[in-house]
């Protein structure tokens, strides 16, 4: 790590170390500066991005069924939280693995990426409905989740760790030693509770710079800082429900995002990270409001179908499900409708005619496709 980088301005401290790879120095993060002074330049910008979570926690309390958003958001935040960490996965190939999840062969296989994405989203409805408090109990079992059947299974899941590690090119920053992870994680445990003179927003991602920086896990730390993030904005901006996140965002602008972390460490540039958040914010808060109103429409027009082809409570409810996933099978559909196969089959062949559905070419076993909310929930993403 260059020493050089870092000024009197720095909110840490630099210590020496000896690592696999020599001798080197690494960063022990000050406590969050809970008295940092907010830039009156930002407060504009502040405003309007409050105003527009405000707007977006609006649009979930009027939904009768807000599952209906909550599933989609959070497949696009795995894919790309994912993506951040060089794992890729198409939101076809995510949704198809969701119906039979079988395990990789070897550490190539393909299945890896399916899992990894999986996991993740399996983390964050784990975290976003836990009863326990942000903690470091809680981060632990999130970590746990995630390598659960992966590539880094091997790197003590769930586990702080023992040994150094380093970011970037030629371990451009080097985390606190494993000695100093647990004092800085009990410094941020009690931050995540106490009262701040900041907005609840700003304090947000001050305490995610924190958790990047320290760095506990020798494996997996963007996404379990990630997936504490949306967990922090749900409760310390009092959303209902889980509704922002962050990660696309961040992945779009992956180095910026790196950068930013970077100049906070070395020059103690808090007011670049928290302009660039709250923008990332906006931009976010914006599309997922967009998404959802076109979402709530097509639902609307797709149950307006249902009723002109003789619609059933049944009808119904395969519509309300394709808002959850935009795939569905016969076999998986008659289990839990409790139907038979050919009752099943009719209500997809009904649907389909309505122009609902539409089968999915070169899948078995036969698959089909809600076209239109699949390309609302996944806009530009099936490329990577």
């Amino acid at each position: 790590m260059n020493r050089n980088d870092f000024d009197d301005k720095s909110p840490g401290k630099l210590v020496e170390i000896t690592a696999s790879w020599g001798k080197d120095c690494s960063f022990i993060p000050d406590p969050v500066p809970k008295d940092w002074e907010f830039s009156g330049d930002l407060w504009p910008l502040l405003a309007e991005v409050k105003q527009k979570l405000g707007m977006l926690e609006g649009i979930g309390r009027t939904l009768p069924n807000p599952g209906i958003l909550l599933k989609p958001i959070a497949d696009r935040e795995a894919i790309r939280s994912s993506r951040l960490e060089g794992t890729y996965t198409t939101p076809q190939e995510l949704l198809l693995y969701e119906f039979e999840q079988s395990e990789a062969k070897s550490a190539h296989d393909p299945l890896n990426a399916h899992r990894e994405v999986l996991n993740y989203r399996l983390a964050l409805e784990h975290g976003t409905e836990s009863d326990l408090p942000l903690s470091l109990r809680l981060i632990k079992e999130l970590h746990q989740l995630l390598m659960t059947g992966v590539r880094g299974k091997d790197r003590t899941p769930g586990e702080f760790r023992q040994i150094p590690v380093a970011i970037g090119t030629g371990g451009r920053f080097i985390p606190p030693p494993h000695e100093n992870i647990i004092s800085c994680l009990n410094r941020l445990e009690k931050d995540f509770h106490e009262q701040w003179s900041q907005d609840p927003l700003v304090s947000c991602f001050l305490c995610h710079y924190q958790f990047e920086t320290i760095h506990p896990f020798t494996d997996g730390n963007g996404r379990v800082g990630r997936l504490l993030l949306a967990m922090m904005l749900q409760q310390k901006c009092e959303l209902s429900k889980p509704w922002l996140y962050m990660s696309e965002y961040f992945e779009k602008h992956r180095d910026e995002y790196v950068q930013n972390l970077y100049h906070v460490s070395t020059k103690g540039d808090w007011s670049t990270w928290i302009e660039f958040c709250l923008l990332g914010t906006l931009h976010q808060a914006r599309d997922t409001v967009v998404r959802c109103e076109r979402l709530i429409k097509i639902r609307e027009n797709f149950m307006a179908q249902t009723t002109k082809i003789g619609g059933s409570i049944r009808l119904s409810q395969i519509v309300e499900g394709l808002f959850h996933s935009p795939f569905v099978r016969i076999p998986d559909l008659a289990k839990k409708l409790k139907v038979t196969y050919p009752t099943a089959k009719k209500d997809i062949e009904q649907l389909a005619v309505a122009g609902i559905l539409k089968e999915l070419p070169n899948i078995h076993p036969k698959t089909y496709v809600a076209p239109i909310v699949f390309d609302v929930i996944f806009e530009n993403m099936e490329e990577g």
